[in-house]
């Protein structure tokens, strides 16, 4: 399954490739302007993988798939603010995770709901759900919580979301539909090339911060790395709690814990500042780091496990 290489190989390709982007920073940073194009490509990209069925099955478990994004866009931005303030982070980097915490589902966690044998239609409703929710929640949640300190384009920012998410959706989905026999001849290509888009991006924004990566610290990565932990356990407790079944409340976790931080690296370019975008960047090589670990603890779980979670679900 290539997708599930591409997901799993993404970490060590992060770090060579930000090790490069340090020592050619000027090459890197001159293409800063072609990261909007990228974002916009991955998320074309992520169109020609959903077809009618998928949008359908949004119908099958309503109320799973709105406890679900309500869960991710309340849990995951008020993390952001909390940890942000315990670490006493600058704003810039407050900014950048409530960013981070404030954008949908990122399209890894369908690999990871995979390969942690969770409900992996739920993933994809859910994915699509907070997508389109994210259009308008994420400037919003932006303004509510970042608002007393830093100037928010709110009405910019879901201009530039309807732009960088929504059309180019949008314009995947159709010529999916339309232009199928294409679509799958390049599909087993679409996550090596989403990969490299955001293995780009994420090198763009450690070239364009060569010169502040020695002052960030260690606080910021304590910052990312409870985030994305508590969001996962957050996830999952609440789900639990709510009445989901094991595989829905695996899938709900991962769902809140792991985030679109390319979306979250682009608006901060956009709206605020490159330090802004740091955060996000070390989000997109953390949560695959956790989420690989997660779900392979979660997908070795014994027979006895899987029939509880059968059981469960009856």
């Amino acid at each position: 399954m290539q997708r599930t290489f591409s997901t799993l190989a993404f970490p060590a390709l992060a770090i060579i490739l930000s090790a490069v982007a340090i020592y050619f920073s000027e090459i890197f940073s001159a293409a800063a302007d072609s990261v909007i194009f990228m974002l916009a490509l991955v998320m074309f990209l992520m169109g020609l993988t959903l077809d009618k069925r998928d949008f359908l099955r949004i119908r099958e478990e309503p109320v799973i798939v709105f406890i679900g994004v309500l869960l991710q866009f309340s849990i995951m931005p008020l993390i952001a603010v909390i940890v942000s303030y315990l670490l006493q982070l600058p704003n810039q980097l407050t900014a950048g995770m409530v960013l981070v915490g404030s954008c949908a589902g990122g399209t890894a966690s369908n690999v990871m709901t995979y390969l942690a044998k969770g409900d992996l239609a739920l993933s994809i409703s859910m994915t699509i759900v907070s997508t389109l929710v994210g259009v308008i929640a994420t400037p919003l949640l932006c303004e509510f919580y970042l608002s007393e300190t830093l100037a928010v384009d709110s009405i910019g920012m879901v201009k530039s979301i309807i732009q960088l998410v929504f059309i180019p959706v949008f314009l995947g989905v159709c010529i999916k539909a339309y232009a199928a026999h294409f679509v799958l001849k390049i599909e087993k290509w679409i996550p090596s090339l989403s990969m490299l888009c955001i293995l780009f991006i994420i090198a763009t924004v450690v070239a364009l911060n060569s010169d502040r990566l020695s002052n960030i610290g260690f606080a910021l990565i304590a910052a990312v790395i409870l985030h994305n932990s508590l969001g996962l356990f957050l996830g999952y407790y609440f789900s639990r709690l709510l009445g989901l079944n094991l595989r829905q409340s695996k899938t709900v976790a991962i769902e809140v814990g792991m985030q679109n931080s390319g979306l979250g690296v682009t608006l901060a370019l956009q709206f605020f500042s490159p330090s802004a975008a740091v955060p996000g960047a070390l989000f997109s090589l953390w949560h695959n780091i956790s989420g690989s670990i997660l779900a392979s603890l979660w997908g070795k779980e014994n027979n006895f496990s899987d029939s509880s979670a059968r059981s469960d679900e009856n």
